[in-house]
Formats: C-alpha cells, structure tokens, sequence
C-alpha cells in the first residue's frame, strides 16, 4: 500500500494541481475519485472541510491535508523535494509570493469568470449565487474575466521576468498551481496572452505525461460542458 492516499475530483484545476505534483515529483500514491463523495459521513469525519485535493498519511498530525498548495509544500519539504520547492529562503519566499497571489488575487476572478460556464457552484455572497437575474450575473462574470488581464501580467512581468518558469530553468509548485488554473480560462475561451499560452505547453512538454494525463481530464469535462451547449 502507498504512503499516500490522494483523494480527487478529476474535473477541477485544483485537484489537477496536486495530481501534476505526485506525478512529476515520482511519489508513490493511491488515488481515489471521490466525485459525489465529500458530503458523506464517512468522507466529513476524516475531512470536516469536504475540499479536494485531499492526501491522507499517517504522519500527518490529523491523518488528512488539503488545499493544493499545502499538499504540495508538505510533501517537499517532507521527502526533500528541492527542486520543485527551493530551501533557500529568498527563491522559496518568490514561489510562496506567486502561489498566494494565485490563490488570493487572480483565483478568485477565474472563478467568478469560470464557474457559471463549468456549472460549479458559485461561493456565498457572490453576484452568482445571489437571487440577481441572468443580465446581472452576466455582467458580474464578464467584469471577473476583464481583471484577469493584469495579474497574468504581474505574472509574466514580475514571476516570471524573461525565465522559463517561476522557479527558473525548471517547473516549481508555483508553477504546478499556475498551468493548472489556466486551464479552466477554456471554459469561455478567453484568448490567453502569447506568453501563457506557450508556458502552458513549455510545462506539459517538461513534465510529459506528468502534466498530460491530469490535464486530460480537466480539458475533457471542459469539451463535455461546451458540447451540452452546442
């Protein structure tokens, strides 16, 4: 048996985040689908949250971890994983940088922008999930795509300046977490700058099947949502 149970809903970026990781960083681990799972007993005693990406190992002080960055660090950190994840101080603090700027500034306008489109639901106190009519929801999503524009260029201009990727010559969980979350802009084919679009591909040629078999997933439920609407 693994050291490491994964738990995953396949369609979400987040999720494809640490399903990259494990794979990439050559882990030893089970994975389990718990699509229409994480509101049973059994899956909120051991995750009070019901989020996913979940690991659950033994040495962990609650048997249980989510939240992808989280994960990710930990495993690092825990099986020496210094190519992904830096121990010097300065070039992990740009890397912890562009993960929390992901999650708390450019995350929440990709899901206000994806969600309606993705058939996820929106989160308390959003326009999306408020009683407002279809035109005002309309209009709260397209304002969320608009502000995409200017932190994708704080990542390019600031995280990446001119290298490959955040981490260097080589892919960082920062830059796990960022190629996965672009993945969802397809939803409503937002056209990504020149800059995203070749990372993207410069990160599933890197990590070759690492990348591609996660990705599949999440772009393969994308087709399926697009193709009820057709």
């Amino acid at each position: 048996m693994a050291d490491i149970k994964l738990n995953v809903i396949k369609p979400s970026v987040n999720n494809m985040a640490a399903r990259v990781f494990v794979r990439a960083a050559g882990l030893t681990f089970d994975e389990n689908d718990v699509y229409g799972q994480t509101r049973s007993d059994d899956f909120l005693a051991r995750n009070p949250a019901h989020l996913t990406p979940m690991i659950e190992a033994k040495a962990l002080p609650k048997g249980a971890l989510w939240e992808s960055c989280a994960i990710m660090q930990y495993l690092c950190n825990k099986h020496g994983l210094e190519q992904f994840y830096p121990t010097d101080p300065e070039r992990r603090a740009m890397i912890d940088s562009a993960m929390f700027y992901l999650i708390g500034t450019l995350y929440p306008h990709l899901a206000r922008a994806t969600y309606p489109a993705l058939g996820f639901p929106q989160y308390a106190g959003e326009v999306g999930a408020s009683e407002a009519g279809a035109a005002e929801k309309e209009t709260a999503r397209k304002a969320a795509a608009d502000a995409l524009a200017e932190p994708l260029s704080v990542f390019e201009r600031f995280y990446l300046d001119g290298k490959p990727f955040i981490g260097g010559d080589a892919p960082s969980i920062a830059d796990i977490r960022l190629a996965s979350t672009l993945e969802f802009l397809a939803a409503i084919d937002y056209a990504l700058p020149g800059w995203a679009s070749d990372y993207v591909k410069r990160m599933e040629a890197t990590l070759g099947d690492a990348y591609a078999e996660p990705a599949a997933d999440v772009r393969g439920y994308i087709a399926y949502v697009k193709s009820q609407k057709a």
